[in-house]
């Protein structure tokens, strides 16, 4: 018999932005689409595979965890979905910060930053570098299913999706060959994932240091891996050790915000240390904010 686990009235939440704004990679959209107010996913983290369902609910929205045991939401799904936060609070210093982001923030007020896993997210944005979304989606399912530990069929039938790995262990991408990760189509990124997982295999870098670290140190450490630069440091910073503070700064943010704050050309640190002082502990999530606002007003459109 399934087992699943209900949340209802979840405020502040919405699968679809939170999934496709960029932070995370291994995950399919599975329902129909003809329903607006109704979302299915598959997630894989770690070593699990989740079917999560969304729905309207009387104040927010129902979520179904399916064959998911109360255990397993508690010790693993809650601090995923960072569902224990107080995102009206974080809304409320976004929007003092700068009022012209309050309706983005309205309209997408069920954004969160997932509490992923670091060395997945480490590799991830590695693969990101001048890649779209769906690009990057394929790489790691690429990767997966090149190095990774297989699903068993009774997983396989259960989801029917196109999944059938898990993301790999630092142990098992420091044990594949170079060209065995260049299977995954990650291109001239090969050696950089090798480079990383060799980093953190060995112990010169560790979750538990940068943790210790304040952000510019850590950052600086991440930036000691081949091909990590300040914008991928920091999405591993956000994404992956939860420094909401750090404030990833790409092409597209470099020209919101210089719409928004400052008059011509203005370097990434410049802009990325004035967002950290405007937003505080809240910069990570405003960046969110920012990319959606920068989308909906043509901000640097060609």
């Amino acid at each position: 018999m399934n087992i699943n686990y209900v949340l209802e009235n979840v405020k502040d939440f919405h699968l679809k932005d939170v999934l496709e704004c960029g932070q995370c990679f291994h995950f399919q959209r599975t329902d129909t689409g003809l329903n607006p107010e109704e979302f299915e996913y598959d997630i894989v983290y770690r070593d699990r595979v989740l079917h999560i369902k969304e729905e309207p609910d009387t104040d927010g929205v129902k979520l179904t965890f399916e064959n998911t045991e109360d255990w397993e939401f508690q010790t693993i799904w809650r601090e995923y979905f960072d569902l224990d936060r107080d995102y009206s609070k974080i809304k409320e210093k976004i929007i003092a910060a700068d009022p012209r982001l309050e309706e983005i923030v309205e309209e997408h007020s069920g954004i969160r930053i997932l509490n992923q896993d670091f060395f997945e997210t480490l590799i991830s944005f590695i693969i990101s570098q001048n890649k779209q979304i769906p690009q990057i989606k394929q790489v790691v399912n690429n990767l997966s299913s090149e190095i990774g530990t297989k699903f068993d069929v009774t997983m396989i039938n259960r989801f029917g999706s196109e999944f059938d790995a898990f993301f790999p262990t630092v142990e098992q991408i420091h044990n594949a060959t170079e060209d065995e990760v260049r299977a995954s189509k990650c291109g001239f990124r090969a050696p950089y994932i090798k480079d990383a997982a060799e980093k953190v295999f060995s112990g010169e870098i560790t979750e538990d240091e940068l943790l210790r670290m304040d952000t510019d140190q850590a950052r600086q450490k991440l930036m000691t891996i081949h091909g990590v630069g300040e914008k991928v440091a920091n999405c591993v910073l956000l994404f992956g050790l939860g420094r909401t503070e750090s404030f990833p700064v790409d092409v597209w943010m470099k020209r919101i915000c210089e719409y928004l704050y400052f008059n011509g050309d203005t370097p990434k640190a410049e802009i990325e240390a004035f967002a950290m002082d405007k937003y505080g502990d809240v910069a990570g999530y405003a960046q969110q904010y920012l990319f959606i606002y920068g989308q909906k007003h043509r901000i640097g459109a060609k």
